[in-house]
């Protein structure tokens, strides 16, 4: 399936170690359409073995949407339980497939994220957002209790705040999505395509090992009690100071000396 365009409904593009994805259904305010899912898992799929991209950011063409979420014509196709059930179970293996990524994923928000598109920038590590960006879970408005949404935003932003927007279906701006936790930075729009490069560089340019695993330790560790989670990160730290990275950097540190380049490792 393609575009209106006839192009892929997601593109591909690396800049040096950075990989971006862009949703490209643009005529449908990048709605995730089950073969826009399945484009992002095949792709999500194929970096986790890519050890030359270090960082990744997922993005979407046009100005009107990051996405809307479901595509609501297509779910609307049909009435089959078993259909509407496999599409939603895609979709969450999906999203769960960038936390388990070892590559850090930035999502880049240009314009309205709604529903699942809601919970895609809430799975990625990381989100920039365009100071004109808004947000929402606004199933309810249309009938729909935002559930598959509600498990990503829920663990953003918390309770009292998620169900506020799950239950009103009401948008967000910027400014709030940041003080809640939805997103990480919000940046003038002239300034979002340069400070989520330079974000995603940044972080490419870092011990990759390191970043690796110590996402995946964090990941781990949120679902943790606090006492579980200090054992845990206990253990990680302690093994991460046996590593050659942790070493060298440490040496650079303590001796002055220039600051190990990782970027070709």
């Amino acid at each position: 399936m393609t575009a209106a365009s006839n192009q892929p409904v997601l593109l591909r593009r690396d800049e040096g170690r950075v990989a971006f994805l862009t949703l490209n259904r643009p005529h449908a305010m990048n709605a995730l359409s089950g073969d826009l899912i399945d484009a992002l898992q095949a792709e999500l799929d194929r970096l986790a073995k890519d050890t030359d991209i270090r960082c990744v950011v997922i993005e979407a063409q046009g100005d009107r949407a990051f996405s809307t979420g479901h595509d609501l014509r297509e779910v609307a196709s049909t009435h089959d339980y078993a259909v509407h059930h496999d599409l939603m179970k895609r979709c969450s293996a999906m999203m769960m497939s960038i936390g388990r990524l070892p590559q850090p994923v930035i999502a880049k928000v240009k314009a309205i994220a709604t529903a699942a598109g809601c919970q895609l920038v809430a799975a990625c590590d990381l989100a920039v957002a365009s100071s004109t960006a808004t947000f929402a879970t606004s199933g309810i408005n249309n009938g729909l209790f935002c559930g598959t949404p509600s498990v990503a935003v829920g663990r953003n932003i918390g309770p009292k705040r998620a169900l506020d927007m799950l239950l009103t279906g009401q948008f967000v701006d910027a400014a709030t999505a940041l003080r809640d936790g939805l997103v990480s930075r919000v940046v003038a729009p002239a300034d979002l395509d340069r400070e989520t490069k330079a974000l995603a560089d940044h972080i490419a340019a870092q011990p990759p090992q390191q970043i690796a695993s110590g996402k995946a330790m964090f990941r781990a560790h949120m679902e943790m009690t606090v006492e579980q989670a200090y054992a845990y990160a206990t253990n990680f730290m302690a093994g991460a100071l046996q590593r050659e990275d942790a070493r060298a950097g440490i040496d650079a540190f303590v001796n002055k000396k220039p600051r190990p380049d990782w970027t070709g490792r």
